[in-house]
């Protein structure tokens, strides 16, 4: 299945030149593409709350996850522009929305509550956009060691929990796929939950969306660095995955700024078309892109890119400036490390109350940092 999955993955990015790891943006780039709304075998459902979008892709069939590019599941994508806002109350409110998110893929998964989960926090605690994974093992609610210890009156509204950061490759010389499996295998667990921070091809979803999905998780591959998958298959117990994207690559922004240039993104033709009142210079798409053109008038505009430019073409010449100089560049916001603290206490928050439900989960807020 890993196999099948890389080569619809790199069919996708061969048809559409787009890296994402987030099925809602695989989705958005084949509706785009190819025309609303409906992709066979792909159900999309919306749900719109105060401070967040909710869209679950199921991908139900072998045809539409070769269109997607990912794995058959589902994919719960929480879009909730405050979490880069610095306030407690709305973060709070985003984390019960995840909460029930992840009760619902916990009850899918069929797992009763005597049931031991393992949550493991992935990436490189030394490198920030890569820190969220184990950013939220610190602030989990471990429960494993007490409940082994303690009357069976004592444990209710409380789940078997135990949690690992197991670092990566460079760090420790051994697979993380092969260490998650030696500790699930000895601590006997019935599910992993995976953390990772995701590649996403937008620039506005950095840092304020979060993907739960049932289809495991792939580390490093959206960064080009894929290692040994985690799985269903490869660890024989479901495996649920939450990633939030805290980078993105240098080429997506090149070629978003050039649509936006071109008036090709629909969201903000009109900042592209104000771009020349709102500066003291002017832009000429033509120029940019190399394109002839006659000579204009004095007090002439600049026109818009040529749309018949074919994305294809687009691309190379993207991946023909950037590699030389700056190889395959991933950016991520200046402001991160703020964004990776806040989103781990969400996230935790999130897992503590599904977990636990004998905790309120206003009282598991007061205990995160």
């Amino acid at each position: 299945m890993d196999q099948q999955l890389d080569a619809y993955q790199q069919e996708f990015h061969d048809k559409y030149g787009v890296r994402t790891d987030l099925a809602v943006e695989a989705h958005e780039v084949i509706v785009e593409r190819e025309g609303p709304p409906e992709i066979p075998g792909v159900i999309v459902n919306n749900e719109h709350t105060e401070h967040a979008n909710i869209c679950r892709v199921t991908i139900e069939s072998e045809l539409g996850a070769r269109m997607m590019g990912k794995a058959p599941g589902h994919y719960s994508t929480i879009e909730a522009p405050a979490l880069r806002q610095h306030n407690r109350d709305v973060h709070q409110q985003i984390g019960e929305l995840l909460a029930k998110e992840i009760k619902w893929f916990i009850e899918q998964s069929q797992l009763g509550p005597e049931a031991v989960i393992l949550v493991v926090g992935l990436g490189n605690w030394n490198a920030t956009p890569d820190a969220l994974g184990p950013k939220v093992v610190e602030e989990l609610m471990v429960t494993r060691h007490l409940i082994q210890l303690s009357p069976p009156e004592l444990r209710k509204g409380l789940r078997q929990v135990a949690a690992i950061a197991p670092g990566v490759l460079g760090l420790t010389g051994i697979e993380t796929g092969e260490i998650i499996r030696g500790v699930v295998s000895e601590v006997k667990a019935d599910a992993v939950i995976c953390i990772d921070a995701l590649a996403s091809r937008s620039v506005s979803r950095l840092g304020c969306t979060i993907q739960i999905s049932d289809t495991g998780i792939n580390p490093g591959a959206g960064v080009g660095n894929k290692r040994m998958a985690i799985n269903q298959e490869t660890l024989g117990i479901p495996v649920l995955a939450i990633g939030v994207p805290t980078v993105v690559h240098a080429s997506t922004i090149v070629s978003d700024a050039l649509d936006i240039i071109g008036g090709e993104d629909p969201d903000r033709k009109l900042q592209a078309e104000e771009m020349p009142q709102k500066t003291s210079f002017s832009v000429d798409p033509q120029a940019i892109m190399g394109s002839a053109a006659p000579p204009k008038a004095e007090n002439e505009q600049p026109q818009a890119m040529p749309s018949s430019m074919p994305r294809e073409q687009k691309r190379q010449m993207i991946n023909q400036v950037l590699e030389p100089y700056m190889g395959s560049l991933i950016v991520t916001p200046k402001e991160v490390d703020e964004l990776i603290n806040d989103i781990a206490n969400v996230i935790a928050g999130g897992l503590n109350s599904a977990f636990h439900e004998g905790v309120d989960y206003d009282e598991i807020f007061k205990y995160l940092s």
